[in-house]
């Protein structure tokens, strides 16, 4: 830009570049990871993500800063009309719309809870017979969730055997493996050759920091008794498991025709057109 304001033909004007944008996702990063460790953590990302937010509304507000960026002038390259390319539409049969090509269908994730589910009960169960010489024990504190008189029981009435707590923690616990089991198969596509690492890794250490975080709400029976190491260990028990059995099953096509039913794994007759012979 010249003396008199005016933006010059050899130069133009860019929004300048700042790091307060960073500062802000850093701090955003650390608010969430403080629900894994401290909460000091969290509150040293708060003031992160506060200063980071005010600084770049700073470089844009009342005015967008600016900065002159050197204009480089090209020579018209000539070039020849190549031949015609057709395009194929959204939805025709074979056009690579999505990405992955293959997933695992939605049903491998339920599959693969019930049996992470199965394998997080072994754990609990061992957790109940070393720490507190009874299987009862865990069962309880789960069943606790859905019954103020077992919240409210005692350590000893919580050691011993309680028809409508082991009910209770079937239900609770079944429903619960199938449901995370689930939104593990939806989350599957960001990870489609690494299910171990999804569920064996990245799911347990989210889904024990969201329980950390709201776990007096849900149960305050478990929260008040709760040993973070074993329940840590079934969560990864599980999530293993889980990851084992859905890399066992075969992988679907993503193409966009394919209906719903097919993505989910659901086998039926007459889902699907049978493909013409006279295609290549």
């Amino acid at each position: 830009m010249n003396s008199s304001g005016q933006q010059s033909e050899d130069a133009i004007q860019v929004p300048m570049s700042n790091g307060w944008p960073l500062v802000a996702a850093f701090g955003l990063t650390l608010v969430f990871a403080g629900l894994l460790t401290h909460v000091m953590i969290s509150i040293l990302g708060a003031v992160s993500l506060f200063a980071g937010l005010i600084g770049w509304f700073r470089e844009v507000l009342p005015q967008e800063a600016h900065e002159s960026v050197a204009v480089v002038k090209e020579g018209l390259v000539p070039t020849t009309a190549g031949p015609k390319v057709r395009h194929l539409e959204v939805g025709e049969r074979g056009h690579r719309a999505r990405w992955p090509l293959e997933i695992y269908p939605y049903s491998a994730g339920v599959r693969g809870g019930l049996a992470g589910g199965a394998a997080m009960a072994v754990v609990a169960i061992l957790y109940g017979i070393i720490g507190h010489r009874s299987i009862w024990y865990p069962i309880n504190l789960l069943a606790a969730a859905g019954s103020a008189n077992i919240s409210a029981m005692s350590y000893d009435q919580l050691l011993a055997f309680n028809a409508t707590g082991l009910v209770l923690a079937t239900i609770i616990h079944a429903v619960a493996s199938a449901l995370v089991g689930l939104l593990y198969g939806v989350a599957l596509p960001m990870f489609p050759r690494r299910p171990m690492v999804l569920g064996g890794i990245l799911a347990p250490l989210f889904w024990s920091g969201i329980l950390y975080a709201g776990l007096g709400i849900i149960n305050p029976a478990l929260q008040a008794r709760i040993d973070w190491g074993w329940f840590m260990a079934s969560q990864f028990a599980y999530g293993l498991v889980a990851g084992f059995v859905v890399a066992r099953h075969e992988r679907i096509s993503t193409m966009q025709y394919l209906p719903f039913a097919v993505r989910a794994g659901i086998e039926a007759p007459g889902i699907t057109d049978e493909k013409d012979e006279s295609e290549p």
